[in-house]
């Protein structure tokens, strides 16, 4: 006998045949030998029902009765689906978050739950009875017994914790589409489906704006090893297999709070290659990497910062042993970028360095957590290590520094986070599973329109300033995406600086310029430049290791539709472009066409 947790969305059970709809399914469940778990969110738009009513009281209502009032619409679900259940003979019993034992921190409207006690939800299964769940919700382990609720996407959240807490055999997540699609089906009408896709590839997807899945319910079930499934409340389909790698052990106290970091990692055989103040065009980054990847250089992160006045840098990593190659490549491009022929040298200038090493921290506890970067660059300038290059992914923060500073940058990693040391694995981006050698380079293409960027001007380049204000920013829960620093280095009075991009929730734009403003002034630095017009386009794909033309791809087809790239930002499975708010919709569609990822079936998504 299995033990299944199902979680079911609003729209699920939206009404009373809805609800009756999904009873039957879930006795059909139980007909085939299975114990079941059915977590439930409010009905329909209950949920946005009650917030309107809050409003209309308060302006600024407390984060405490909103918990109160908003933890009522699961309360609903839960009483009217075990109803539907008992009027079919099956036994089932509803519980809230507070009585099947989801305890949270004490954090109104955003808590992370800290365990599950199992016992009374244990007993009910034994006597054979579904348990239906109130998602979203539970309560602090305070004398006060406080109502909580987990935030956006609790109820995912709720149905894998306690996949984890019960150790049941599997997750399934029903939704309104048949499972995890390679493009939001309401912008790419033929995206297709995917039969199965890596926990780092779908916690990308999901921060990328795929609504699908919460990126939290993947953390936990990424640390958990639980076997999750996206499926559609309305077929039989199979659905989407959300795969994790072999999962380390962990406690299961403090289940959402566990150690953000797993691990250490290194590479010392890197070298970069930096092409300086390049057009802001059109088609640059497109004839770069396009000749990159025509003579098979392999290539790890690519950066593009921020542009000033009418020119970008551009730089990127390579191994010691490609590096030459890459030196010719960039070198025989230059001339071709520059404005004029007398143009002076300086002009798509390219600038190597061989003696560099790539660190990073790695883990899936990182999500939503601002402050995970801002203590990796924190415990960087202690030790001393100036950072030239950083990438962020969902999964992975990574920094290169000077060669001769690793091994000190290294230490002082393992200790701030408690963990160990490994060199990076090459070829292989989840840990414990290999990637299959027919596995498709690119697996989905996100579009995000929900960001803003910010720029910091003229940062003095030395140890210790991005931890200043990532660490400002961490304070006040503002959680950063992209960070993206300048290659180009300007003496300021004397003194060396360089610019830091990055982009953030456009509803944290303002907030975040808020607290940088002063913090800049009291560094000597520049002015800080917020840019909400902005839309982030990315593509997802653990194959992309070793494949070496995948980005060119992607800036040849963003090119001959004449859409500049602001930014680029690398991880080793995601490449992401910013572009201009109104190309974003356009980028997407044309991404998601050159990799073929078009399905012969069109999806619709019911309303």
């Amino acid at each position: 006998m299995a033990l299944i947790v199902q979680k079911y969305g609003g729209s699920s059970v939206g009404s009373v045949e809805r609800i009756n709809a999904v009873a039957e399914r879930v006795i059909k469940t139980v007909q085939g030998g299975n114990s079941v778990v059915v977590v439930v969110s409010a009905m329909g738009k209950t949920t946005d029902g009650l917030v309107k009513l809050a409003n209309e009281i308060s302006s600024n209502p407390s984060r405490r009765e909103m918990d109160m009032l908003l933890s009522t619409g699961e309360q609903i679900s839960i009483a009217l689906l075990s109803m539907a259940l008992q009027e079919l003979g099956q036994p089932a019993i509803s519980l809230t978050g507070a009585q099947v034992g989801i305890v949270t921190e004490a954090a109104h409207t955003r808590a992370r739950i800290l365990r599950i006690e199992t016992q009374r939800i244990e007993q009910q299964i034994s006597e054979g009875k579904v348990v239906v769940v109130a998602g979203f919700q539970g309560i602090t382990n305070t004398k006060d017994l406080e109502i909580t609720t987990l935030g956006r996407g609790g109820s995912d959240t709720s149905a894998v914790a306690l996949a984890a807490a019960l150790r049941a055999d599997r997750c399934e997540i029903y939704t309104d589409v048949p499972g995890i699609l390679t493009a939001d089906p309401r912008l790419v009408p033929d995206a297709q489906l995917m039969t199965e896709i890596t926990c780092d590839e779908m916690l990308e997807l999901a921060s990328l704006g795929a609504k699908v899945l919460h990126p939290r319910a993947v953390e936990i079930a990424r640390n958990y090893g639980v076997p999750l499934v996206v499926l559609s409340s309305w077929t039989d389909d199979p659905g989407t297999l959300v795969s994790s790698p072999t999962p380390m052990a962990r406690p299961l106290e403090g289940l959402e709070l566990v150690h953000p970091v797993d691990g250490v990692e290194f590479d010392t055989n890197q070298a970069k290659v930096a092409l300086l103040r390049v057009p802001d065009r059109p088609g640059v980054a497109a004839q770069l990497f396009g000749e990159i990847g025509r003579q098979e250089v392999d290539v790890d992160l690519i950066i593009q910062s921020i542009h000033e006045l009418n020119t970008n840098d551009i730089a990127f990593t390579v191994s010691q042993e490609s590096v030459n190659q890459a030196e010719a490549v960039a070198a025989a491009i230059a001339p071709t970028l520059r404005n004029r022929l007398d143009s002076a040298p300086e002009e798509a200038e390219v600038m190597v360095d061989r003696q560099i090493a790539k660190v990073s921290i790695s883990g899936a506890g990182m999500i939503g957590r601002p402050g995970v970067a801002a203590k990796m660059f924190a415990t960087l300038a202690e030790a001393g290590v100036n950072m030239q290059m950083i990438s962020t992914s969902e999964v992975k923060v990574s920094c290169v520094v000077d060669a001769d500073q690793c091994d000190r940058a290294i230490d002082a990693l393992c200790q701030a986070f408690e963990v160990s040391s490994s060199p990076l694995q090459s070829g292989s981006s989840s840990p414990g599973k290999a990637i299959a050698p027919n596995t498709p380079p690119v697996r989905g293409v996100a579009l995000d329109l929900n960001q803003a960027r910010v720029a910091i001007r003229h940062i003095p380049d030395r140890p210790g300033m991005a931890a200043k204000f990532f660490g400002v920013l961490a304070q006040e829960n503002i959680s950063v995406d992209t960070i993206i620093q300048s290659q180009r280095c300007h003496i300021i009075q004397g003194v060396p600086t360089r610019d830091i991009a990055f982009t953030v929730a456009r509803n944290d734009a303002k907030d975040a310029r808020r607290v940088l403003v002063p913090l800049a002034a009291e560094l000597g630095c520049g002015e800080i430049v917020v840019d909400e017009e902005i839309a982030k386009v990315s593509i997802v794909g653990s194959g992309m290791v070793n494949h070496p033309g995948i980005a060119a791809e992607m800036f040849n087809a963003l090119a001959r539709e004449r859409i500049n790239i602001q930014m680029i930002a690398t991880s080793e499975i995601k490449v992401s472009c910013v572009v201009e708010r109104e190309s974003g919709v356009k980028a997407l569609q044309v991404i998601h066409a050159i990799f073929n990822l078009a399905g012969t079936q069109k999806i619709e998504v019911p309303a």
